[in-house]
């Protein structure tokens, strides 16, 4: 995915002794699928498809942080994302061969990401229960609309 003009002068602008990590990151993360897209939110540079993947701390200077905002919900095994929580998880890379070791967990996160998001936007609505004649429970199909009626 082409780099977002607004990102690009935000990294330029930005003064922080983990620049060089956090652009390797970014070309890692944009190379990875073609979906991810970049913007700016909660000011500072977040990857996207379907929703947020992740956003950089702008204010960490020992490590390149990266916080995935639903990393513990991302299918897959990621050793590299840390956190107890229920829902985020961080990726904290303190070199740029760091980045490079981190590039095949990396990538597979954001794949996996994209996979998710997809299956989860394109899933048949549930089906709602409904009471049955026998008294028990049956899942009712969604309806579908039934053609206009054509004039004698």
């Amino acid at each position: 995915m082409p780099k977002d003009a607004v990102v690009e002068r935000w990294y330029r602008l930005w003064d922080n002794p983990m620049k060089p990590v956090a652009l390797a990151m970014r070309d890692i993360i944009l190379a990875a699928d073609p979906r991810i897209e970049e913007q700016l939110k909660w000011q500072a540079p977040t990857f996207v498809f379907q929703g947020s993947l992740a956003t950089f701390f702008p204010g960490a200077k020992k490590h390149a942080s990266l916080m995935f905002h639903l990393g513990a919900k991302i299918p897959g095994r990621f050793p590299r994302l840390v956190g107890t929580g229920d829902t985020s998880r961080a990726m904290k890379i303190a070199t740029v061969e760091d980045a490079e070791a981190a590039r095949e967990e990396l990538t597979a996160i954001v794949r996996s990401w994209c996979k998710w998001r997809l299956a989860e936007s394109v899933a048949p609505p549930p089906r709602t229960p409904v009471k049955s004649a026998a008294g028990g429970t049956a899942a009712k199909k969604p309806s579908t609309p039934k053609p206009p009626r054509r004039a004698p």
